[in-house]
This record gives C-alpha cells, sequence and structure tokens, in this order.
C-alpha cells in the first residue's frame, strides 16, 4: 500500500520519463503542428487528443510546461480545466483567452511501443480598438489641421478617416487637411477594423471660425399704413451679430413702428405701419470676431424701380485693375 507522498513522487517520475521521451523524439525529428486553433480574446477553447486504449500515460503541456498529466492538475491557472479524459479523448478547457495563452500546445502520450505527440498552435486574435484619438478641435479658415487615430489589435487592423457630410475618406491612422475651408468642417469618423469582430468608431467634430458673409437680402414695397419686412441672411463661424442702419443711424430695438428680430443665421426688420420717413434705404452689418460684411436694402413705395441690394465691400484687386484701365485710357487721348 503506498502512501500519498509516495503516489504523487511516482507521478511525477512518470512524466519525467514520458517529457525525457517525448523532448528525444522532437530533437531528433521535427513534427509539424496537426492543427491550428484559431479563437477570440475572451473566448473559451478546447484542445482535444484522440487516444485508444493502447495509451498507458497522457498529458497536454503548453511549450514546456505541463498543463495536465492524466487526472492530475499541473498548471496553477485556474482557467485551465480538464474536460474529458476516457479511452477514445484526452481534452482540456482554457477560459477567458488572453493573448499570452497564444502558442504552441502539444498532447503527449504513451503506448507499448513508444512515446507520441500530437501538436496544435492556438492563435489569440483581439478585437480592432480605438485606444486615442484627438479631441475636438476649433480653427480658423485656413489653418492646418492634423487628427490621429490609434488602434491596436490582432491581426493589426486597419484605420480609416471619414468626413460624414462629404463622404470623404481617407486610410491611415494620420488625418492631414491643408488650408482647412469651411465646406471641410464637420464631423469626422475613425474607423478600424481587422475582421475579429465589429468594427470599432469614434467621432471627432472640426468648427472652422470665417467671417460673415452676406447671402441673401430682400426689398420691400409697402404702401403707407401698411405693415412691411426687410430681411438679411448671413452664414458666419462663430454666428454673426446682426445691426441694421439707415443713413448712418443705428437702429436700436424699440423705435418707434420698428422691431427688429435675430435668429442664428437671419435677421428682419419689420415695420408695423409704415409712414413716408421710413421709406430709404437701409444697411444690414452683419460681425464676429474675425471680420463684418455688410449689404444695403431699401424700402419702396408701391410702384417704385426696386434696385438689387448692393454690397459696399470692394474688392482691392477690382479697384486696381479699374484704375489701371482709366489711366490706359487717359494715356490714349
Amino acid at each position: 500500500m503506498k502512501t500519498p507522498l509516495q503516489r504523487v513522487i511516482l507521478a511525477v517520475v512518470v512524466v519525467a520519463v514520458m517529457l525525457t521521451q517525448v523532448l528525444l523524439v522532437e530533437c531528433s525529428e521535427f513534427v509539424p503542428p496537426d492543427g491550428n486553433y484559431t479563437a477570440c480574446q475572451g473566448d473559451n477553447v478546447t484542445l482535444s487528443c484522440s487516444i485508444d486504449d493502447q495509451v498507458t500515460r497522457v498529458a497536454w503541456l503548453n511549450r514546456s510546461n505541463i498543463l495536465y498529466a492524466g487526472n492530475d492538475k499541473w498548471s496553477i491557472d485556474p482557467r485551465v480545466q480538464l474536460l474529458n479524459y476516457n479511452k477514445t479523448e484526452f481534452s482540456i478547457v482554457i477560459t477567458q483567452l488572453d493573448v499570452a495563452d497564444e502558442g504552441l500546445y502539444t498532447c503527449s502520450y504513451q503506448t507499448q511501443d513508444k512515446p507520441h505527440t500530437t501538436q496544435a498552435y492556438l492563435i489569440v486574435q483581439v478585437p480592432a480598438r480605438i485606444v486615442n484619438i484627438s479631441s475636438s478641435i476649433t480653427v480658423n479658415e485656413g489653418s492646418n489641421v492634423n487628427l490621429m487615430c490609434l488602434a491596436v489589435g490582432k491581426p493589426e487592423p486597419t484605420v480609416t478617416w471619414k468626413q460624414l457630410r462629404e463622404g470623404f475618406s481617407s486610410e491611415g491612422e494620420l488625418l492631414e487637411i491643408t488650408e482647412i475651408n469651411r465646406q471641410q468642417a464637420g464631423e469626422y469618423e475613425c474607423i478600424t477594423s481587422n475582421g475579429v469582430s465589429m468594427p470599432d468608431s469614434k467621432k471627432v467634430m472640426i468648427t472652422v471660425n470665417y467671417p460673415p458673409f452676406i447671402t441673401d437680402v430682400k426689398n420691400a414695397q409697402s404702401p403707407v399704413g401698411k405693415p412691411a419686412v426687410l430681411r438679411c441672411q448671413a452664414l458666419a463661424e462663430p454666428v454673426a451679430e446682426f445691426e441694421w442702419y439707415k443713413d448712418d443711424k443705428r437702429l436700436s430695438v424699440g423705435m418707434e413702428g420698428m422691431k427688429i428680430q435675430n435668429e442664428r443665421t437671419w435677421s428682419v426688420l419689420l415695420f408695423s405701419n409704415v409712414t413716408s420717413r421710413h421709406y430709404g434705404n437701409y444697411t444690414c452689418l452683419a460681425s464676429n470676431k474675425l471680420g463684418s460684411y455688410n449689404s444695403s436694402v431699401r424700402l419702396l413705395k408701391p410702384g417704385s424701380a426696386p434696385n438689387h441690394s448692393v454690397t459696399y465691400t470692394v474688392s482691392p484687386l477690382l479697384l486696381a485693375l479699374v484704375s489701371f484701365t482709366l489711366v490706359s485710357l487717359l494715356r490714349t487721348i
């Protein structure tokens, strides 16, 4: 009758003999892997070894570390458990896989003739994940913008930048925009994928500041005693502030017979009861911290010929061209 200590010593000796025989076999000839196991990080994987009733001893090893020798567990990892050990199968299960579990696994078994090995290589894949991305930014029009999106995964993931509004896309972690314009403002999405699971994505907002530009003004005709509306619309970032002038005099909220109503991109000058002194030219001024833009609009008597709105902004290049033309004409006279 063997004591428990003697049984443990005997088991160690038996496994040591097996490993010695296996190592001698592996050193004398290369045994290619019998198959690959591919699993995702966090999954469970079962490693199975087919045996028969001629097998006297069997063990699963990871590299040179014994995981299980028959029913005896050698691994201290609680994630490694014996699944089946019978006359036809010897299998173990590893739960909650991690990258460190990847590698070569060997099923070593002994028959009366000689030792045998069956090998399998475990590949642990990691879903693509964004670990760092640029913050949302605000820049002035004409600036250079760089956006960075760093992703990890196994296999190595691809990274794509997309502008959601225009559908523009660019491959790679770094997105470089030279002299950005207002049309390039908006949400940009970084998408990373490696085919292991669903793509990971994050969004960045780029706000592009630019000075106001008046896009629409409307003249109005109205008889005395009737209401009238003058409208002015402007695009800007930050949003423009509106002011109304008549004959170089700024109009204030609450002036007799007039009311100014401002929304995000437009302003209206309301006349509740038109009088003769209300007729004439008005100026709409839109401004923000980057500049200003103005345009003229008219309130007319019925039957008057309306003039199209005219901006006060004149290009210096146009002035130079006109001056050069006039000088050239004068020289020919």
